[in-house]
């Protein structure tokens, strides 16, 4: 039913298209007729293009969905009604043509025009209410009070407020593939591809993966079955891989905002006060998942203060372009997540503010700050909640790491970020992955950046496993500098890696020597790097070989250190060593017994998985070996590579990338 010369702004009818099953929806709709059939206010609420217009209509697509007798839909396209009499006189007039829908006072009767047109029940949906927010509000309060018979079903991005309204949140689809069959994204892009007369069954991988780029989102995967008429899958991933707010359907769309990506998002960020904006796009920094103080740190400006910020994510999150994880109330601070789409949309308005650079700059010391916090975690005991915080901070850790490699962007900034996680690296078998950012860095610093030495020893520490060649050269590198400085924990330290590759040839004296003069030289509260505890702790592993008496000594020495009830690691370590040693003497069920309380131990306080495969593998060896047989010694841990069995002494396949002998160039 409509009106001649309705504007276009306000399109209503009585009777809604019918409108196909929605895929992967199935317990969206059945939710929503529940509670439309329970509730006489219900709104849908999600992010932009998540399909809350499409989940209403199904709603009530059939006569049967509920108990009204009557629909009338309202949608706002590109105009803006003025205030909520205005509205309110154009639903009327649309309702009632021969009155115009005013009453005898002269004024718009919006209820009187809905008591005209059923006796029973009538259900009003108002669709994509954002640009008429706070007008639909009251609308809907005055129109609930002197209608009691009716109902109404509002779509928006953030509910209405009102008291009696059932919100139900409608998320992506869900991208997560099943054992067997499709995910319910893939399902939908397969779907439209075919409705476009493109079949991409072929290339499932790709598929998925341009599902999870788009996040599962509803109209980004309609525009992305758009492209493939004219590409394939695996050509869109690449193209995704570097955003989405290209996206675009050139065909002929009735709703302005739903032809791309960027309409999409352009149309809720016109919406927002000028803060939120400025919020949103600094925000764009932003790789992984973020706290409020470090929103407040990176969106801080002359322009804008630190207390502006938490009103701008409430609101951002209230309309879907940001996602609040973790509950109200818990222990932990909440965290907040930008989609990708908003995401990219707000670095490109970033660059168009020219306030790329800045941001930027605000979000390197961010990272470093978090990294420095973390290795002060670590040092201090609070091992485990180290490890979170890199966990919570790992792609903005990795993505300034990333950007100052390939754009020069702040290296020195992102190689104290590596520095400061050295224990990221080496505890966590990311020994290769942490040597090859330091070696993407290094080439970048100034030829007299004090940092490089410093790079050089944790790079040739973490290299030790696979590259013993290039360990090498870069340790010889880092000696001079070290010692030149009068830097004893860094001259420690050279020595603890160059016993790491001593102990990989298996040269087992030399490894005692460089471990025992790690542990005398280095400081008990040097930050930077393991302390003496880590190199007493792998020398007593080396003295299970050669003198296990000796061994149950360095081991209760390390145990015994300053910092012995911080370390997590290096106990771990230490008890493996006295483990090794009761096992060498006989002593098998103690030395299960050891070894299955200090895993125990291990578990409850670190996630270090080279140190748990270590004490496992050994409890695996004495499950294996009848007491008092010498067994297969297992490795000393290391940077990269994981314990194993192997004939006395390193794996052989690592041996071939050094020669015998003594180091070339070691602490001297």
């Amino acid at each position: 039913m409509r009106a001649a010369g309705q504007e276009d702004d306000v399109r209503l009818t009585d009777h809604p298209r019918r409108c196909p099953g929605l895929i992967g929806r199935d317990t969206e709709l059945a939710a929503l007729r529940a509670a439309l059939a329970e509730h006489r206010l219900v709104t849908v609420t999600g992010a932009a293009g998540v399909g809350k217009s499409g989940l209403a209509l199904a709603a009530v697509a059939r006569p049967q969905d509920g108990p009204w007798q009557a629909v009338v839909r309202v949608r706002w396209h590109d105009g803006v009604p003025a205030g909520p009499w205005a509205l309110a006189a154009r639903i009327a007039r649309a309702l009632d043509p021969a009155t115009g829908g005013y009453g005898r006072s002269g004024t718009p009767d919006l209820a009187a025009a809905m008591r005209s047109l059923t006796g029973g029940e009538l259900l009003l949906l108002l669709d994509d209410v954002d640009p008429v927010h706070g007008d639909c509000t009251r609308l809907a309060q005055s129109l609930l009070t002197s209608l009691p018979t009716l109902r109404i079903l509002v779509t928006a991005r953030r509910a209405l407020g009102l008291g009696s309204e059932h919100v139900l949140r409608l998320a992506p689809l869900a991208t997560d593939t099943p054992p067997e069959g499709l995910s319910p994204a893939a399902e939908l892009l397969q779907a439209l591809a075919v409705g476009r007369g493109r079949a991409v069954t072929a290339d499932r991988r790709a598929v998925d993966r341009v599902c999870a780029l788009v996040e599962g989102v509803p109209l980004a995967l309609e525009l992305a079955a758009a492209q493939l008429e004219d590409s394939t899958p695996s050509r869109l991933v690449a193209r995704l891989e570097g955003g989405q707010c290209w996206l675009t359907d050139p065909g002929p769309r009735t709703i302005r905002r739903h032809r791309s990506v960027r309409a999409s998002l352009g149309s809720v960020h016109a919406l927002c006060e000028p803060a939120v904006r400025k919020v949103w796009r600094r925000l764009g920094v932003f790789a992984g998942t973020f706290t409020e103080r470090a929103a407040a740190f990176v969106c801080e400006s002359a322009d804008l203060a630190p207390d502006d910020v938490p009103p701008a994510l409430a609101e951002l999150t209230s309309i879907g372009v940001l996602e609040r994880q973790g509950e109200a109330g818990a222990v932990r601070e909440p965290r907040y997540r930008l989609s990708r789409a908003a995401r990219d949309f707000g670095t490109e308005r970033l660059e168009a503010a020219g306030e790329s650079v800045a941001a930027r700059d605000r979000h390197a010391r961010h990272c470093r700050s978090v990294a420095a916090v973390a290795e002060t975690l670590w040092n201090t005991g609070l091992q485990q909640q180290a490890v979170q915080l890199v966990h919570d901070e790992h792609a903005d850790l990795t993505g300034l790491v990333d950007r100052a490699a390939r754009h020069r962007d702040h290296p020195e900034t992102a190689l104290e970020t590596v520095l400061h996680l050295w224990f990221w690296w080496a505890a966590h078998n990311r020994g290769e992955e942490g040597a090859g950012r330091l070696l993407a860095l290094l080439p970048l610093l100034p030829a007299d950046s004090p940092l490089a030495a410093r790079g050089q020893w944790l790079a040739g520490w973490l290299a030790a496993g696979r590259d013993p060649a290039t360990a090498r050269r870069l340790l010889d590198l880092a000696w001079p500098a070290a010692v030149l400085a009068g830097d004893d924990a860094l001259v420690g330290r050279i020595a603890h890696a160059h016993g790491t590759l001593a102990w990989r040839r298996r040269d087992l004296t030399a490894a005692a020597e460089y471990f025992r003069q790690a542990a005398d030289t280095i400081p008990a509260h040097a930050p930077g790097g393991p302390g003496p505890m880590v190199s007493l702790a792998a020398l007593a592993v080396v003295q299970t070989r050669t003198a296990p008496a000796l061994a149950a000594r360095t081991a209760r020495r390390a145990l015994g250190q300053q910092t012995g009830g911080h370390d997590t690691w290096g106990t771990a370590l230490a008890h493996y060593a006295r483990a090794l040693v009761d096992h060498r003497a006989g002593h098998t069920a103690r030395a299960r017994q050891r070894a299955r309380r200090a895993l125990t131990f291990l578990d409850a306080r670190l996630d270090a998985p080279q140190a748990n495969a270590a004490l496992r593998g050994l409890l695996v060896h004495l499950d294996q070996n009848a007491p008092g047989r010498p067994g297969r010694p297992v490795c000393l841990p290391s940077p990269r590579v994981q314990v194993r069995g192997e004939e006395d002494g390193a794996p052989r396949g690592e041996e071939r990338g050094e020669g015998q002998g003594a180091p070339r160039g070691g602490a001297r």
